[in-house]
This record gives C-alpha cells, structure tokens and sequence, in this order.
C-alpha cells in the first residue's frame, strides 16, 4: 500500500486540533518575529523545521528505498512534533487573551 506524504500529514494532524490553529499559528509567528510576543526561538524553530522536513521531498530514510520505514519516520516527528507546537499556539492565544485583556480566570494547559 502506498502512501503520499499529504495524505500521512493529514492523516497525523485530523484529531489533533492543528488545522483549527493555522490562523492562530501564522499570528503567533508573526507577532513573534515583531518582537511583541516573545517565546524561546527553539519552541517555533524545532517544530517548523518538522513540518517542512515532513513535507520536503528530502528524506534520511526515502519512501523509495524503504517504504514502510520511510513513512514511520515522518509519522514519528510528526507525533512529537504536533502536541508541542499546539501547546505553544495555545500558551499563545492565552498571552494574546491577557494582552487584550480577557478575563481568564482558571486555565490549564496541558500536553
């Protein structure tokens, strides 16, 4: 059985909630980049370069070669990768709800 790298990535992001954040993702980074919200640069250094690692065409271990073992390695980063850069959006949107001061009176994020 054969699969497309797009089809594995949707496949990985369906039930994490991540397509839902792609607005909130680009806002982060760009307010990020503005110098307002400040973060660790590995925090959206690491997980971007997962993701365009998965969606390169560029592989450590090819699909061509290996197959089976070539798709095991995209879906591993990106099961590692997905949870941490949702836990960064959402530590993002709660510091964007007290910068436009929300009342947020109890929140909890977890991994």
């Amino acid at each position: 059985m054969k699969y497309s790298k797009i089809d594995l990535i949707k496949e990985a992001i369906k039930n994490k909630g991540f397509i839902k954040k792609i607005p909130d993702i680009f806002r982060m980074i760009k307010l990020w980049m503005k110098g307002e919200y400040k973060t660790k640069f590995m925090s959206l250094f690491l997980p971007l370069l997962g993701i365009v690692y998965v969606i390169s065409p560029i592989d450590l271990i090819p699909e061509i070669t290996i197959p089976v073992i070539g798709v095991l390695d995209d879906l591993a980063l990106l099961t590692f990768i997905i949870p941490k850069f949702i836990k960064e959006v959402d530590q993002f949107l709660l510091w964007e709800a007290q910068r436009n001061n929300a009342n947020i009176i109890d929140v909890e994020i977890v991994e």
